[in-house]
């Protein structure tokens, strides 16, 4: 690390920037147009790229400037220990950093600076100068030219994705920043060496789980596997989970084995090419130093897992398919890994989104990856560091883990605290309890038990670790989550967030208590002084009434967007929005959002589409707002423009189930006439998917289905449990030319599953059916037993043993009141040759229809016409079919050798219940001719 030091040498920057010029120059110039703007100027002055080899070494010089004063600012905030030297004294002429008043009103300007689309940095950041030159450096514009290096633009992406994560949400144009650089740069990862190549995959995988990407986070971490040799499996080994345990029971374990020569390797590129990746200044990597990690101490759980050492247990894993090289490890005793392997499985946990308990990943199953890097003993600090994390969100949810999880997080905030507090520091974040430091939960490690910077910013850009006060703020979060409701206040109010406190006053019911804290941060008494109070706004007397904050302060806090938007949430009014919408030069998003929504209540739909649209024209990577704003164009038969939305947010993000559904139906909205669009309107093609096996169509009436089907299938791929969305695709699939029969059996199907114990046969699309067996009969030879008989060569299943299994697995179980189905079922036997089952299914056809003459208070001529029709239709399927051999039967067995008995009986059953009421009718008259052709 000495070399990233040496780059901060107070000589060298005075060369180039001249931060301590004699006389007062600088610091007016400072004061009047800001730190920022006066960096610029120098480096305009003193760049030379005119000039080939002295541009080219400026630029090195540059860069190493701003990457030692990221690592600076990461060292001082995320990792510690404390710099051994201050900033302001070594970045601001001397009468700036002795002036405390100066100081902070140019560290103000400084946070200003960074906020971007109305989304702030945290207030009261350390050292903001490090992070505003490392990122002012790392982005001048003159430096990017044609013969730039490639590892200039990767310190670009590294210090713009750390500018995103400073601040309070994502914003699209630092995310398209990074993007741009990373589409650039993935030519130039075949060119470097394999370890360079699996830290910077691991670095960008860490950049898409930020954004969200979660697919493409992991399919950079495959590759990074493949760079490292990892070898890793989550799987099964016997074992005991808890004290009482006497048998063996299958535990999740993750197996990981590094690469032959395990230990941290050394990248074999140039140092200047190796930023993000890996810093070749170590010492001491062997070390075995670590934080402490807190025992479970439960009653009933065990420490860890204690596997059994069974030979059986190791041949199943050979039967599981786990390679043998891991099937032969000690679940309990697996070698070290690599530090960046350990990452590479880190990441794996973290890059699973769990929106549902079906969906990737679950909670138990994410335990083992950290479980296995710290019973590995990852030799690197942060790594062990950002694995006693991970394990503590993990166990935060499980109630005899909660305790253990709470209290290590409360020990990693108090050690990332302790060793990133100087003893001495204006910071007025910091807090000092006494000469010695910091409290801590934990004794304070002595230094030979400490790790040096070096090591902890080793993997600092592929861990992406929380800073100090995001720490705290997931702690308090977390005695949220508890209950602990004050103590989570403490901690806010220590930091100085004040939207987080009054958000916190607001879920207990005191929504006058968080307007207050709000309104004291934004207005002033009309009585109060003009001069903005220097200290913290909520410091003023507590017995200044709400009523009388009318004021607006005449200098903001960073984050007074979100603090209106919230008081407007609070309020519910609406100007607030309209504020936070002004204050942020028309750049916060959200302030439109919240202006959509509450118009959308309102029922003002139309204002409502124009503020979400506003808030889109800033961020246009809002996966939500697209999707509220394809609803608001449905709601307005606006149908092109929903689609457009639709579409745009499954660009985002492609595994929303709704979205999917809510395109499909706009889609089949649109007019089929290409015509009915005028010239200026571009229509949003939907994406298209592979394995949307869509026939083709001939006619530009069907283009619209056919899109609307594809987007269907992967609504309900997505959301398997919807029956709204499967019934959906029915109905859409039955609308295609020709029709998508497998499909739609598929839909029937699980239609029938899922809605069979509610409704019954109703789940059943009568018409769907009757057009499935039509389309059986005439594609099929009639036949005998059944088609599913053939399905054991290993074939892929067809139409007819799909249709085999809905018919006689899913709808026979369900049929109970329909004739209707009863009829079709005894035709589909009849097409298979099966004339006993057909005539099975006539005679409950009949009943079905006998029952609803019995139970009718008063009979209808419907109900007894419907009665004589069944009745004649099973005396024909007895005549037609009791004489036929039986299926299955002895041999020579008839189907119904007494049918004519069982004719007349039927006959005159019917006879007699409708002999008061329909003596005399046409259908009495049927039924008489019928039994006198019985009796000849």
């Amino acid at each position: 690390m000495s070399n990233l030091v040496s780059a901060l040498d107070l000589s060298a920057l005075e060369a180039i920037f001249e931060f301590h010029a004699e006389g007062d120059r600088v610091e007016s110039r400072i004061l009047d147009v800001g730190w920022t703007r006066r960096l610029e100027e120098r480096l305009r002055f003193w760049l030379q790229p005119e000039h080939g080899e002295t541009f080219r070494a400026q630029r090195e010089n540059l860069y190493e400037v701003g990457t030692a004063a990221l690592n600076s600012f990461l060292q001082s905030s995320v990792t510690g220990p404390p710099l051994a030297w201050d900033s302001a004294d070594r970045f601001f002429p001397r009468g700036i950093a002795t002036d405390a008043a100066k100081l902070s009103g140019v560290r103000r300007r400084l946070k200003q600076d960074l906020c971007i689309d109305g989304e702030n940095v945290y207030h009261l950041i350390p050292n903001v100068e490090l992070f505003c030159l490392a990122k002012y450096l790392l982005n001048f514009p003159p430096l990017f030219t044609a013969d730039t290096p490639l590892y200039l633009r990767w310190a670009r992406v590294t210090v713009n994705f750390c500018h995103q994560r400073l601040l309070s949400e994502n914003v699209s144009s630092l995310q398209e920043s990074i993007y741009q650089d990373l589409e650039e740069l993935e030519r130039s990862l075949t060119h470097d060496d394999r370890w360079t190549r699996a830290c910077r995959l691991v670095q960008r995988a860490t950049i898409h789980t930020q954004h969200g990407f979660d697919q493409k986070a992991r399919d950079d971490l495959r590759r990074a596997t493949l760079e490292t040799g990892l070898e890793f499996q989550l799987t099964g080994r016997l074992g005991k989970r808890t004290k009482f345990q006497e048998e063996d029971l299958s535990q999740l374990v993750v197996l990981a084995k590094s690469a032959d020569g395990t230990g941290d390797q050394k990248s074999t590129s140039a140092p200047e090419e190796t930023f993000g990746s890996v810093i070749n200044t170590l010492s001491g990597t062997d070390k075995t130093s670590k934080p402490e990690a807190l025992d479970l101490n439960d009653d009933t759980l065990l420490e860890k897992i204690a596997f059994s050492t069974s030979n059986q247990d190791a041949a199943s894993l050979d039967e599981d398919g786990v390679p043998p090289s891991l099937a032969s490890l000690d679940p309990s005793d697996q070698p070290t890994l690599q530090a960046i392997d350990s990452i590479i499985l880190l990441a794996y946990a973290s890059s699973i989104t769990n929106t549902s308990p079906a969906d990737g990943l679950t909670r138990e199953e994410t335990l083992p990856y950290a479980t296995r890097v710290l019973q590995g003993s990852s030799t690197n600090w942060q790594v062990y560091t950002q694995a006693l994390l991970v394990r503590s969100r993990i166990e935060g949810h499980k109630s005899r883990t909660v305790e253990r999880g709470v209290l290590q997080l409360q020990a990693l905030v108090d050690q990332v605290i302790v060793e990133t507090t100087p003893k001495t520091s204006n910071n007025p974040s910091i807090e000092v309890t006494n000469d010695s430091g910091t409290s801590s939960f934990l004794p304070r490690p002595k230094s030979s038990e400490s790790a040096p910077a070096s090591e902890r910013l080793q993997y600092i850009n592929q861990l992406a670790s929380p800073t100090r006060w995001e720490l705290e703020a997931e702690l308090a979060s977390r005695w949220i989550s508890l209950g602990g409701i004050r103590t989570a206040l403490e901690i806010y109010e220590r930091l100085q967030m004040w939207a987080e406190v009054a958000l916190c006053w607001a879920a207990n019911d005191r929504e006058d208590k968080a307007i207050s804290i709000i309104r004291r941060q934004l207005y002033r008494g009309a009585t109060a002084n003009a001069t903005e109070l220097k200290s913290n706004p909520i410091a003023e007397k507590e017995e200044t009434s709400i009523e009388s904050l009318t004021v607006e302060r005449d200098i903001l806090p960073t984050d007074a967007p979100r603090l209106f938007c919230i008081l407007g949430d609070l309020e519910g009014n609406p100007s607030m929005y309209d504020r936070a919408w002004e204050v942020s030069n028309s750049r916060y998003a959200r302030a439109q959002r919240s202006l959509g929504k509450y118009y959308f209540n309102k029922g003002d739909i139309r204002r409502s589409e124009e503020a979400y649209a506003r808030s889109l024209k800033v961020n246009a990577l809002n996966h939500n707002t697209w999707f509220s704003l394809g609803c608001i164009r449905l709601q307005l038969e606006d149908w092109l423009g929903a689609v457009d939305a639709f579409s745009r947010a499954i660009q985002i993000e492609d595994s929303d189930a709704e979205t999917w559904s809510n395109l499909a139906a706009a889609l089949l909205q649109l007019p089929s006439d290409p015509t009915a669009h005028s010239a200026d309107e571009d229509p949003a093609v939907p994406l298209s998917f592979d394995d949307a096996e869509i026939p083709s169509a001939k006619e530009n009436s069907q283009k619209h289905i056919h899109s609307a089907f594809t987007a269907l299938k992967r609504a309900a791929a997505l959301k398997r449990d919807s029956h709204r969305i499967w019934s959906n695709l029915l109905n859409v699939a039955v609308k295609l030319s020709p029709p998508p029969y497998t499909d739609i059996i598929i839909a029937q199907t699980r239609l029938t599953d899922l809605l069979a114990k509610s409704k019954g046969e109703q789940s059943i699309d009568i018409e769907v059916l009757e057009g499935l067996v039509a389309h059986f009969i005439a594609i099929t030879p009639g036949t005998g037993g059944t088609l599913s008989e053939s399905e054991g060569n290993g074939r892929k299943r067809g139409f007819e043993s799909m249709l085999v299994e809905l018919m006689e697995q899913r709808v026979v179980p369900l049929i109970t009141t329909s004739r209707r189905l009863y009829l079709l079922m005894a035709k589909y036997h009849l097409h298979l040759k099966r004339p006993y089952a057909a005539l099975q299914a006539y005679e409950k056809a009949w009943r079905v229809a006998l029952n609803r003459l019995d139970t009718a208070s008063e009979t209808t001529k419907g109900q007894w016409n419907e009665a004589v029709d069944a009745t004649v239709e099973l005396v024909d399927a007895y005549e037609s079919l009791g004489e036929r051999r039986r299926e299955g039967g002895a041999e020579g067995e008839l189907v119904m050798k007494d049918w004519k008995f069982k004719s007349r009986s039927a006959i005159r059953g019917i006879l007699g219940r409708g002999r008061e009421s329909w003596e005399g009718s046409d259908g009495w008259r049927t039924l008489k001719d019928k039994l006198e052709e019985l009796k000849a």
